[in-house]
């Protein structure tokens, strides 16, 4: 479908970006926006901010940004269409349109065949495991113990020896090579086209609206590697599905199990849990733990027992905790994972390791101590000074104090003492710039990221945009048509239009302007650029003049070079001797 861009702005303004974006994204209030980890990259610093007087969001770590629409575009690999008719779905909106943009609809007809392609695949390869040529991996499955509803609830499959035949299947199908290339189930070299998946148990990863989006492939015998998973797609974006989410339904009240491999979230599910997922072939990024927060407050982490284990949940504790989730980590010794402790415990064991699962704060002290020879006061010293320094991580004070209690109990410290070691190093830290390294990391993107005249251009509409008297200020001296370089004179033509409209800016009406990514991240960038701090007036107007005769200036040139009237190019002389004199304020 096709819909108007009154219907369209109609849906973006009755569509609250923040609480839209929230819905994903953990975000705390600060001054006027509010402010998250970037869903788009991985960062330990908060970095993404979400404007609601603008209605668009930007992040200063790595300069993605936009609108609502935007947004939902990126996050969930939508179309224009199917963001718009989501967020008019939930805002009560009738549907009403006309036929797709050709861009629009060519993009939907391949993620619409890539999806046909994967679901006939995963038939495909279920039909397999129960035929004669999948009895291997049928047998291992149910070695693995296990039940045949389990396999069923799974779609569980095989892939066998040959080489070629789903590939074989496909083309009769009538599917082109343009689209199968797309699905991540294929290999295109020189010795020609063949499946990706061979000689393997199958696992068919389906996101959270049960559709089959790739696959992971365990293979049969010793070969490398032992577990093979789809390709990133059009579809597929690993580091923004779990699997075993697609059975989740509502909110967790009572948390979610994150475990690392297939057959630990489908063991979990056989014994009853059925709140169990798992990362994808990767570690757990930010963007998995802002999925995660849509479902629930407490993660219990059931990573494998060894070192590459805890290394693991070390890594995802602080990112869950910066999204807002509560982390307890369930022990597994002495079985490395969940699927062995089934096999050798029970169900109801389970549960008792749940019920005693460690607090994140108490596992990581408890990895932390591992360092220590507990028996060298020294070193014992050392110990008690890093984990002061830890409990300075909480920021509620009443949850800081409970801490404190508690690891005096478990450490036998008198309760008064450890709390002055707290302070201590409380006070030490007063006066560090926590914000320098993301300080230094912005001001070198905007040094590095423009220059020149584009820089001066950028700043005079970000000027603008928070401070639209200077329309009527600097009307005499410059105009839409001063800006040439793109995207820049195309976000002056919005913007003088609005205000000549309405008296005011539009930011999020103007990114909607923008089709590709880039364009619009460039564009909520312009409006979200954090321009220096002048205190004294008299260098405030200094700086605007300066860049006003910059932006003129090179306007003037360009026209220079561009004029064949003799009465254009008199103009042109005469207001290049009167920029000499130009002062604005």
């Amino acid at each position: 479908m096709y819909y108007g861009e009154d219907f369209a702005e109609e849906v973006r303004s009755r569509s609250d970006i923040v609480d839209v974006i929230s819905s994903y994204v953990n975000l705390k209030r600060t001054g006027s926006n509010y402010v998250g980890l970037c869903p788009f990259h991985n960062e330990k610093t908060a970095s993404f901010s979400v404007s609601p007087g603008k209605q668009m969001y930007y992040c200063f770590g790595c300069g993605a940004g936009g609108n609502v629409f935007t947004f939902l575009m990126e996050y969930e690999n939508l179309t224009f269409v199917e963001a718009l008719e989501r967020l008019a779905e939930n805002a009560g909106m009738e549907l009403k349109g006309t036929e797709n943009s050709d861009a629009d609809r060519k993009k939907r007809n391949l993620r619409d065949s890539v999806l046909e392609v994967n679901k006939m695949a995963a038939n495909y390869y279920f039909a397999k495991l129960k035929s004669e040529r999948g009895r291997v991996g049928y047998e291992y499955l149910t070695g693995r113990g296990l039940k045949p509803e389990t396999i069923v609830k799974f779609g569980l499959g095989f892939s066998d020896k040959s080489s070629g035949e789903l590939y074989r299947v496909m083309k009769q199908k009538g599917y082109k090579d343009d689209v199968l290339k797309e699905t991540g189930l294929f290999t295109y070299d020189d010795r020609g086209t063949y499946d990706k998946f061979w000689n393997r148990v199958m696992y068919p990863i389906l996101d959270r609206s049960k559709r089959v989006i790739g696959f992971g492939g365990r293979v049969m015998g010793d070969a490398k590697p032992k577990y093979l998973n789809s390709p990133e797609t059009i579809v597929f974006d690993k580091s923004r599905n779990l699997y075993g989410l697609n059975f989740i339904h509502g909110r967790q009240e009572n948390g979610m199990i994150v475990c690392e491999g297939y057959m630990d979230v489908i063991a979990l599910h056989q014994a009853g849990f059925s709140n169990a997922v798992a990362s994808l072939g990767t570690a757990l990024t930010s963007q998995h733990c802002s999925l995660l927060r849509r479902y629930t407050e407490l993660v219990y982490l059931c990573y494998d027992s060894d070192a590459a284990g805890v290394k693991a949940a070390m890594r995802a504790i602080p990112m869950l905790k910066e999204a807002g989730i509560r982390v307890k980590v369930i022990d597994m010794r002495p079985y490395k994972d969940p699927d062995e402790f089934m096999k050798g415990l029970s169900a109801e064991e389970f549960k008792k390791r749940i019920a005693n699962a460690k607090t994140s704060f108490f596992y990581e002290v408890d990895q932390m101590k591992e360092q220590f020879d507990m028996n060298d006061p020294e070193s014992k010293t050392q110990f008690m000074n890093e984990v002061a320094k830890k409990c300075l991580t909480f920021d509620n004070e009443i949850e800081r104090n409970n801490y404190i209690d508690a690891f005096s109990r478990e450490y036998s410290v008198r309760t008064e003492d450890f709390r002055k070691l707290v302070a201590y190093h409380s006070a030490k830290m007063v006066g560090i710039d926590y914000d320098k390294r993301y300080r230094e990391r912005k001001q070198s993107r905007q040094e590095h990221g423009e220059d020149g005249i584009a820089k001066s251009q950028g700043i005079f509409l970000t000027w603008l945009s928070n401070r639209p008297e200077l329309f009527e200020k600097t009307k005499d001296y410059i105009s839409e048509k001063d800006f040439i370089d793109e995207p820049y004179h195309r976000v002056a033509e919005l913007m003088y239009e609005q205000y000549k409209k309405d008296g005011q800016v539009q930011p999020a009406v103007i990114i909607s302007k923008f089709e590709s990514k880039e364009e619009q991240s460039l564009v909520a960038g312009l409006f979200n650029k954090e321009l220096k701090e002048i205190s004294r007036e008299e260098e405030q107007k200094k700086a605007l003049n300066e860049v006003i005769r910059n932006i003129k200036k090179y306007s003037l040139d360009y026209r220079s070079r561009n004029v064949t009237d003799m009465k254009e190019l008199q103009e042109l002389v005469n207001e290049k001797k009167r920029l000499q004199e130009l002062r604005v304020l």
